[in-house]
């Protein structure tokens, strides 16, 4: 066995690591009794959204999508769901006395057709669907999709670390104090991780839309991208498994 091979079984072994603790905390906080329940629900949708994420770029990156193309477009691909989930957490977690209206809804719309977008693919034809690559203006799979996953998760991070300073303006007792301390610990690594991350996203669209270079076909490269979103559902299910640990003590709910 060659050291490429190494490196290959490892890789997966990494990835497969990181999408079941992700499937499994995420799992776990809908039994979390501590803190505010739609909090620990978004959190728990959250990490579930990545780790399916992370497995559709696993079966991309092991070929199995071109080894059996009737997969093609099957409904595990989340992006734009992420972006929303996170903020409704903190901002949920924050200011428990919030009730939701239908007019949060909007910030649903895009992983919702997202969502159907996926399910119509994959029960059409599959000759079809196997023609329908990357497209620059598709908004659920494609360039402008990825455009869409970066900006808006951007600021979703910007209005929800808003929210922890307004917060940390505002505490009326120690655990507030601790609940704020730890989501904004919670926001900026998973930013800096995020900045990580799209230097890949970004570099992969510009090679592949202005100079005909698919980075997905180059393994070191595919395989540093993917690492770089498994990193963000590592420090996800770090920061889950702490506070399914010992959350209740921390924040005395």
């Amino acid at each position: 066995m060659n050291l490429e091979t190494i490196l290959y079984y490892l890789f997966l072994a990494v990835m497969a690591l990181s999408m079941a603790q992700g499937l499994m905390i995420g799992f776990l906080f809908f039994f979390k009794r501590s803190g505010d329940r739609r909090a620990n629900a978004f959190y728990g949708l959250l990490l579930l959204a990545f780790g399916c994420t992370l497995l559709n770029a696993l079966l991309t990156l092991t070929g199995v999508f071109l080894k059996f193309p009737e997969l093609h477009f099957l409904p595990i691909y989340f992006t734009l769901a992420l972006p929303p989930l996170l903020f409704y957490h903190v901002k949920l977690s924050l200011y428990p006395a919030y009730r939701l209206r239908w007019t949060d809804m909007k910030h649903f719309a895009l992983p919702l057709l997202q969502l159907l977008f996926f399910v119509w693919m994959f029960f059409t034809d599959t000759d079809y669907k196997s023609e329908y690559g990357r497209r620059f203006f598709n908004p659920f799979f494609g360039a402008f999709e990825q455009t869409l996953y970066l900006s808006t998760f951007f600021a979703y991070l910007y209005f929800a670390y808003r929210y922890v300073r307004r917060k940390s303006k505002e505490l009326h007792n120690r655990a507030e104090a601790k609940l704020v301390f730890y989501l904004r610990n919670l926001l900026k690594l998973f930013f800096l991780l995020f900045c990580i991350h799209t230097v890949f996203v970004v570099a992969d669209f510009v090679c592949y839309e202005f100079f005909a270079i698919n980075l997905r076909m180059v393994k070191p490269y595919a395989a540093l991208g993917a690492l770089s979103f498994a990193a963000l559902l590592d420090w996800l299910g770090a920061y889950g498994f702490q506070v399914l640990l010992w959350g209740r003590k921390v924040f005395k709910q």
